[in-house]
């Protein structure tokens, strides 16, 4: 091989890569870019908002356009048939002489109806659209209902309000003894098993106990009751707390009423350790199904063959997107005055029927204590995903939503309800050692808040100033 040709094939060395080939771009001509539009800074205010690429549809408006009838404003046709169903039951002659007694009854039923048609149409929407944003329109408008007649009792005395409730109810009115399940503490399978049978079962048994008669609502909703919450707080820990709490609750109010008093493995066993958690397990097994599953959501008209549309139709009953909920009580302050706040509010909410239904002389089963729960239930749901937002995003959610705003009102209403009506009907003072416990638990509340948070942030607000002054001295 010749000089000349040697020269021209180029080593294996200087071969160049592909790669590097690829990563060597064209030379750049003319002047650098200036940053922004013609060298002045573009801030987001300044953005032109009628570009097409601007429009952003709210993943809360992307309806299925199948079925596009039940997402279309239909305010003057509610409105109209609204107003004529109104006429057809207030001046039709038949409808006024069949209920000639039960005038006042059907005003406050057609009043009723009346302001949940203008909750359904005019309310602003929640975090929920499932089954439709309509239903929690109504379900808030449930509990606007709620606490304006709460309030209204508020103004009224105990007798007043007994006497009310007889109006709704004839059966009412009536004192009513309050259950006791501290009977026949010993520790035996058969006791156990015959206490969680009633509890789990809702069944009749062992009357040589003396529990007959000893049915009551509040035992079977344990289980379904923890499901619930779970669904509503979707957090292990946050309910393992609020579970443990309520039985340290009991412990304290027993002596106001008797139905709290238990057996200590009633307590412990029967509701924390089996029906509490069921409840949580099966619960945050749910939660963990909704946060797993793949959410497609496809027309009904693009849905073939009859089992899939069936399957469609069932599908708008589950949630449209599922947000898994972390409370990081401990990262800051504010989470932690949250958690704090979520398990008092939480608290207040368990403990305010006993007492509602224990004022007002109410059995468990009664159809209006029934209805305060699943209706809390379902305010509960929107207003905790409402407050956790809040709480992790501040900067999108920049006031509180109007499901926990009046939620948080209820059961604050009911508290001062239960302040005014409880005067004089729970004379045993309050044990000195519950005292003591409640003490002990506050100043831990307190306390660990002032060592977590604000002793390392007096510790770096005294090393900045002491920066300062070295800085300013020198």
């Amino acid at each position: 091989m010749s000089k000349e040709q040697d020269l021209a094939l180029p080593s294996s060395s200087s071969l160049p890569s592909p790669v590097d080939e690829a990563d060597v771009g064209p030379p750049l001509e003319g002047p650098e870019p200036r940053p922004g539009l013609d060298g002045v800074p573009v801030r987001w205010f300044d953005a032109d908002r009628t570009e097409p690429y601007t429009r952003i549809t709210p993943f809360q408006e992307k309806h299925d356009t199948s079925i596009e009838f039940f997402y279309k404003p239909i305010t003057l046709t509610a409105l109209g048939a609204g107003m004529a169903v109104l006429a057809y039951v207030a001046m039709t002659q038949d409808v006024l002489k069949e209920g000639q007694d039960k005038r006042h009854v059907s005003g406050a039923y057609a009043t009723i109806a009346s302001f949940l048609l203008f909750s359904m149409i005019q309310f602003r929407d929640g975090p929920f659209i499932r089954p439709h944003p309509a239903f929690w329109r109504v379900v808030l408008g449930i509990n606007v209902l709620y606490e304006l007649a709460l309030v209204f009792l508020l103004f009224q005395d105990l007798d007043s309000a007994r006497t009310m409730m007889k109006y709704l109810d004839p059966n009412l009115g009536k004192p009513l003894p309050e259950r006791n399940y501290a009977e026949n503490c010993e520790f035996t399978f058969r006791n156990v098993w015959v206490r969680a049978v009633l509890k789990l079962c809702h069944t009749i048994v062992g009357t040589d106990l003396h529990i007959e008669n000893a049915i009551d609502i509040f035992c079977l909703a344990h289980a379904l009751g923890w499901f619930g919450k779970a669904l509503i707080l979707r957090d292990y820990w946050f309910c393992w707390i609020l579970s443990v709490a309520f039985e340290f609750a009991e412990y304290s109010l027993q002596h106001q009423l008797p139905n709290f008093a238990e057996c200590w493995w009633d307590h412990w066993i029967l509701d924390v350790l089996v029906c509490n958690w069921l409840g949580t397990y099966l619960g945050m097994k749910t939660c963990q199904y909704f946060d797993i599953k793949h959410y497609t959501w496809r027309g009904f008209r693009q849905t073939r063959g009859i089992r899939s549309k069936t399957r469609r139709v069932f599908s708008q009953f589950s949630p449209h997107d599922w947000t898994t909920f972390k409370w990081e009580g401990t990262a800051s302050f504010g989470h932690y005055f949250s958690v704090v706040l979520l398990l008092a509010v939480f608290l207040a909410a368990e403990l305010n029927p006993f007492y509602l239904k224990s004022l007002l002389w109410m059995e468990p089963e009664h159809p209006f204590v029934i209805a305060r729960l699943a209706g809390v239930f379902l305010c509960a749901l929107p207003a905790v995903r409402e407050l956790y937002q809040y709480v992790t995003d501040p900067r999108k959610a920049v006031r509180m939503g109007q499901h926990v705003w009046i939620l948080l009102a209820t059961i604050g209403t009911e508290l001062l309800v239960i302040t005014k009506w409880g005067q004089g009907q729970f004379p045993t003072p309050l044990p000195t050692p519950v005292k003591w416990a409640w003490a002990f638990g506050a100043s831990l509340l307190v306390l660990y808040p002032i060592v977590r948070f604000g002793v390392p942030t007096a510790r770096r607000y005294l090393r900045q100033h002491e920066r300062n002054t070295r800085h300013k001295s020198g």
